[in-house]
């Protein structure tokens, strides 16, 4: 069997989604879930976090329908809303609460047959300009929401675009506009995202949406996550499959990008971009390998990479390595990649094994 896996350790989801509610404990927890929970699985997430969170948020009804006909009975609240008037069925079925963001969703639901009652949160685009009504049409959308027979409104959320730098002052621009569209409006509030929850408590409101915080990752810009007092989930784990003692002048790797400036040993690491470790990972990443650090060097090649041995000139093949996950936070590879964690952890492709522990 191919050494490479995906060791996820449950009882640090559970952890850090305590840490959410410790740092807003006056909100209600809707756990982000989707892209198959940030790539740690969203069935597994779901049943991990079970009565500890009071709700889940996806992405479309189809996640949602794969977590009911999972067993999942937890509220399921879909973020996007629904991309067409089929939709409203399942939503209905599987007793689904829906975003509306836009003027066509609320034309869908005024023409829809809804047997049963829809929930809706009414999304105020209150900066970020991605989706959402803008705050001139908060009042006109929520009286139209209010005049569907079979819709049920919760209230307001809107999503923070910048909350991930505690020194930009958009977020403050943001919190203040979504006070002013929504004033005098009656339902409930929902803003904070992990950046929200841990570091703008102006945005806690009845309910917070942590997302990556809970997979113990850093929101802001520049940290990690244990510096939050988060417990990485996933650690993406290989051995050595060859340890070759190279001499100086050898190239290695495709291209020929690094040249060994000395004789050297070499380590390959059975893992690649076929697995999701990012190809563009630069010279000089850190790997671990039997716990302590050592520089990735040349290309990141489909099923390989290859290892700077020299601080470790006894290292065998069979030696564990740590890509990411204990002891080696996934944001440091990100940056060394030129991308954030959310890719690194969505990208573990399927044919890596996962190994809960």
């Amino acid at each position: 069997m191919r050494a490479t896996r995906v060791e996820l350790k449950l009882s640090a989801l559970r952890h850090n989604l305590q840490m959410a509610r410790r740092a807003a404990p006056h909100s209600r927890i809707m756990a982000a879930i989707k892209a198959d929970g940030y790539g740690h699985g969203m069935v597994r997430v779901a049943r991990a976090l079970g009565a500890a969170t009071d709700a889940l948020a996806v992405a479309s009804i189809g996640e949602a329908v794969a977590l009911r006909e999972a067993g999942i009975e937890t509220p399921i609240a879909l973020l996007e809303g629904f991309f067409h008037a089929d939709e409203l069925a399942l939503i209905q079925q599987h007793r689904v609460t829906t975003v509306v963001h836009h003027h066509e969703q609320l034309a869908m639901l005024e023409q829809a047959p809804l047997n049963t009652p829809v929930q809706v949160w009414l999304k105020v685009d209150s900066g970020m300009h991605r989706l959402g009504f803008l705050p001139e049409h908060v009042q006109e959308a929520w009286a139209r929401l209010g005049r569907i027979a079979g819709v049920k409104r919760l209230g307001f959320l809107t999503h923070l675009a910048n909350a991930d730098d505690r020194s930009d002052p958009a977020t403050t621009r943001q919190l203040q506009a979504f006070a002013e569209a929504t004033v005098g409006l009656e339902g409930l509030r929902s803003v904070a995202n992990s950046a929200g929850v841990l570091g703008w408590p102006a945005s806690h409101t009845e309910w917070a949406r942590p997302g990556i915080m809970l997979y113990g990752v850093s929101p802001f810009v520049g940290r990690v996550g244990m510096q939050e007092g988060l417990e990485p989930v996933m650690t993406l784990r290989s051995e050595l499959i060859a340890v070759n003692h190279l001499k100086r002048g050898f190239p290695v790797g495709y291209g020929g990008t690094w040249t060994c400036p000395e004789d050297m040993p070499v380590g390959v690491v059975a893992a690649g971009y076929g697995d999701g470790y990012p190809r563009h990972a630069r010279t000089g990443t850190p790997v671990l390998v039997n716990g302590k650090r050592v520089p990735l060097i040349g290309r990141v090649s489909m099923d390989m990479l290859t290892v700077d041995l020299r601080s470790q000139p006894d290292a065998r093949v069979g030696d564990p390595v740590v890509l990411w996950g204990d002891e080696l936070p996934v944001e440091e590879v990100a940056e060394c990649a030129g991308t954030i964690a959310y890719t690194l952890l969505c990208g573990i492709t399927p044919r890596v094994a996962r190994v809960e522990i």
